[in-house]
């Protein structure tokens, strides 16, 4: 069974003629009025029809990341398999809905989202400023997230198993704008596999509610955080391999030699006089050990992008266990 859920806010420009796009392969739609100052809510109980549709209302405003999530718990309620998320604006053609399932119902993905820069000439169409961000931002998610092979973080067209939402953390989900970046390093954690599919970039007279210059400074705070978390979850917590000793002492060598080096270029300068050969070097080799470590570590970290499904896995378990339990 696939569910889609629409989070809605400020969107009742928008939002009917998304639903009626939506194929049949889906089998119900749940439509999340998050508080929303138009009325989305009571706009599609009054001018849809679909009977697959089903309106949800937060009586507070939680955000795209808490509306989703209320989606979520809805539509894993309901019995479905696999829940696509659209954004209610329009942007996201819903046509695209069998290419974000077939991966998962296929075993080759726990969660799918969207690419706008697959194609080169379509992304030209794309702002400029939306580029340099993405680019930005696709960088520190890699960073914080793990997942080395994904660009455009921020996309919020995704699609993801049922079995995988049912181990996420809801209460430790960011609610508001680094929902999609968050849910990613929440995948990770759960060592889940997730496949971009490529999309168009499709902007018309939706306005955005995101200020770049208003949450720069909490996602650098955020996705420094979730590295931190990531790393120590990974290669300390659950498992322990020679990346575990690269990074501390990469770490280590390069801060200690940076500083030396520092402290003896100064001291020359005060003193006017030429530094010396060898204290030259006795700077220069700690730091060349510690990029060296450090990029050993990185090499591995993009090595270690998951690649066995969590949700087939968790299936293959049940079976097991079920089968044993027979053999009894």
């Amino acid at each position: 069974m696939i569910a889609v859920v629409i989070p809605c806010y400020k969107v009742s420009v928008h939002i009917c003629n998304l639903i009626q796009k939506i194929g049949s392969e889906v089998d119900v739609i749940f439509v999340i009025d998050d508080c929303c100052p138009e009325g989305s809510g009571a706009l599609v109980n009054r001018s849809c029809n679909d009977s697959r549709v089903h309106v949800i209302y937060n009586a507070v405003n939680q955000g795209v990341g808490g509306a989703v999530i209320a989606g979520y718990k809805a539509a894993t309620a309901f019995g479905a398999d696999v829940i696509v998320k659209l954004d209610g604006d329009g942007q996201m053609d819903p046509v695209l809905i069998p290419s974000f399932v077939a991966p998962i119902l296929s075993g080759v993905a726990d969660y799918t989202k969207g690419n706008r820069f697959f194609d080169l000439e379509a992304i030209r169409s794309m702002p400029k400023i939306r580029l340099f961000g993405n680019a930005a931002l696709s960088f520190m998610t890699k960073l914080s997230s793990g997942y080395w092979d994904l660009f455009d973080p921020t996309n919020g067209y995704t699609a993801i198993h049922v079995d995988v939402v049912k181990h996420l953390p809801y209460e430790k989900i960011s609610n508001r704008y680094f929902f999609e970046t968050d849910m990613l390093f929440r995948l990770n954690t759960l060592r889940a596999v997730v496949v971009d599919i490529p999309m168009d970039a499709k902007y018309g007279d939706e306005v955005s509610n995101l200020k770049i210059s208003k949450i720069l400074n909490e996602f650098l705070v955020k996705h420094f955080r979730n590295f931190i978390k990531r790393i120590f979850y990974n290669y300390y917590l659950r498992d322990m391999s020679l990346a575990s000793i690269e990074l501390p002492f990469g770490l280590l060598l390069l801060v200690s030699g940076g500083g030396f080096g520092v402290y003896q270029w100064v001291n020359a300068l005060n003193q006017d006089v030429a530094t010396p050969t060898g204290t030259i070097m006795l700077a220069a080799l700690p730091v060349l050990m510690g990029l060296q470590l450090i990029l050993a570590f990185l090499a591995y970290d993009i090595s270690s992008v998951p690649r066995r499904c969590f949700h087939m896995l968790k299936r293959n378990k049940i079976n097991r266990d079920n089968s044993g339990f027979q053999n009894e």
